[in-house]
């Protein structure tokens, strides 16, 4: 059987006689390995392998697209003609670069990993351990939602006939995740809550602190009740923080604003946030989820500020973007197999601040601390920054957190909330994605509530 590289050396060879010139292979390869645990037993359990790969190339002018999960002769023939026929219906004024790459490329050390050491096993017992560990917490803990484990690794292949050749594993060492959900109740009050954990190693997640962890996050909303409706003093806690900034991401996108789909078209170098919020965008982040020393297009990452002491610096660029703003690409093309180059963030993140949550609720004094938001979808306008949400979280009275709040809605603006923004905390996480905050204490709010 042909070996990866061969078929890829194949398929541009094939591409360069049939006059698609440039030509150019993505290839993304994955492995993974999940499992839930419900009520003492294991409920799924999954393995898998996969590798795709697209050829794209330019024919007349015009580009084309074509992908395949199969690597044999068949297959070299089919991406051929599917390059072909595309390119023939192509009707964008302005085609796709296939990009020649950059004289040098940072390089990423990969965090150590255990992964390929772990057995199957371990991995089942991980998860009993940890959904058994929450329901032994407390009597209160009646139903466990899930409990569940991941593992993964993967590779981005990019190869053109400009000379590119370029691979890298996604993300860079690997990756494990676990969690659970669960139910308590306590008389007539019901509540809901869970805990999980990224690591780059397995074994240094610890089955019944999370699951002890997610007990009492549950515990804590026991009895909880809406507050009077009005305009309060709030922090938004790291993990709903995460939340409200990948909604709103997309705001960043020169894409997006040159469709109109953003409000910060040609806004570089104005004031759009207050002074002490600093928004990274950072590729190169040690053992951030999407961390590459390339992009989609085989352009080099580099880390950047977006926005630097509130100052917005730059939008995210791929290479199509950023020639129609004259400017250069920052390293954000994204790209799938099968699916069309796009901009996106790599590790994006506010920059942390000094003041841990603690002192941030201290410095606010009376008013609410929102640690979950829902309805992020339909409650959110990515275009106007406009958002309407359901809330959860606690009051704070004396600098203090106290009693669980919920059955409420919080309202404002994205772009109005980042000139607001008082203080940004220093408990930057990123759980298991890309997308990571600290706690901030955004000033005022207008809540709905009873």
């Amino acid at each position: 059987m042909i070996s990866l590289d061969g078929f890829i050396e194949k398929l541009l060879a094939a591409a360069a006689e049939a006059g698609i010139a440039p030509a150019e292979v993505f290839c993304a390869e994955r492995s993974s390995f999940s499992a839930e645990a419900m009520d003492g037993n294991i409920d799924s359990y999954e393995v898998s392998e996969t590798c795709a790969l697209s050829l794209r190339g330019m024919v007349d002018g015009k580009t084309g697209y074509a992908s395949t999960e199969a690597f044999d002769d068949d297959a070299v023939a089919m991406l051929i003609r599917g390059v072909q026929e595309s390119a023939a219906l192509a009707e964008a004024e302005e085609q796709d670069e296939i990009y020649a790459g950059d004289p040098e490329y940072p390089v990423l050390e990969a965090p150590e990993n255990d992964l390929d050491s772990v057995t199957a096993e371990e991995k089942l017992a991980f998860a009993l351990k940890m959904e058994k560990a929450a329901r032994d917490t407390d009597a209160r803990i009646v139903k466990s939602e899930g409990a569940y484990v991941a593992t993964g690794r993967g590779a981005m292949i990019l190869r053109n006939s400009c000379g590119l050749n370029l691979k890298t594993e996604t993300p860079p060492g690997g990756y494990a995740v676990a969690g659970v959900w669960l139910v308590g109740k306590d008389g007539d009050s019901s509540a809901t809550g869970g805990e999980s954990k990224a690591e780059r190693k397995f074994r240094e997640m610890d089955p019944e602190a999370l699951g002890r962890q997610a007990a009492e996050n549950t515990l804590a909303m026991l009895h909880a009740s809406p507050v009077e409706s009005g305009v309060y003093r709030a922090v938004i806690r790291r993990d709903a923080m995460r939340s409200l900034l990948s909604t709103f991401s997309g705001i960043f996108s020169a894409e997006n604003a040159q469709k109109k789909l953003s409000l910060l078209e040609g806004r570089e170098g104005e004031t759009i946030a207050a002074p002490c919020v600093t928004l990274m965008d950072d590729p190169l982040l040690p053992g951030g989820f999407a961390s590459a020393p390339f992009d989609g297009e085989g352009s080099a990452c580099r880390t950047k500020a977006v926005i630097e002491d509130g100052v917005l610096k730059t939008l995210l660029h791929s290479r199509k973007t950023a020639r129609k703003a004259g400017t250069q690409s920052t390293g954000n093309a994204s790209r799938g197999v099968g699916s069309p180059v796009r901009v996106a963030p790599t590790n994006f993140f506010f920059r942390p601040g000094e003041k841990n949550l603690d002192s941030l609720l201290a410095d606010l004094g009376d008013g609410l601390l929102i640690t979950e938001l829902g309805g992020l979808h339909a409650g959110a306008n990515p275009i106007s920054g406009d958002f309407s949400l359901i809330a959860k979280g606690f009051r704070v009275k004396d600098g203090k957190q106290g009693e669980p709040v919920e059955q409420i809605t919080v309202a404002g603006n994205f772009y109005e909330l980042l000139k607001n923004v008082r203080a940004v905390g220093s408990d930057l996480e990123f759980k298991s994605g890309n997308i990571g905050s600290p706690s901030v204490d955004i000033g005022d709010i207008h809540v709905a509530g009873k």
